[in-house]
């Protein structure tokens, strides 16, 4: 995953509006825990599109 820094400091939880975190290949929000995909190097934030956590 190749996502520029100045992207990830600005971009929140559409769910919660927490952190988000790059994990592998997800961005993992460290208040709620939903994983959302990241293709093609584009974060796909849609709750719709997100994994719940375990």
């Amino acid at each position: 995953m190749n996502l520029d820094p100045g992207l990830l400091a600005i971009i929140v939880c559409p769910d919660c509006r927490g952190d988000l975190e790059p994990v592998e290949e997800e961005l993992v929000c460290q208040s709620c825990g939903l994983a959302y995909p990241v293709r093609d190097d584009i974060p796909v934030l849609l709750v719709d599109e997100a994994r719940r956590p375990d």
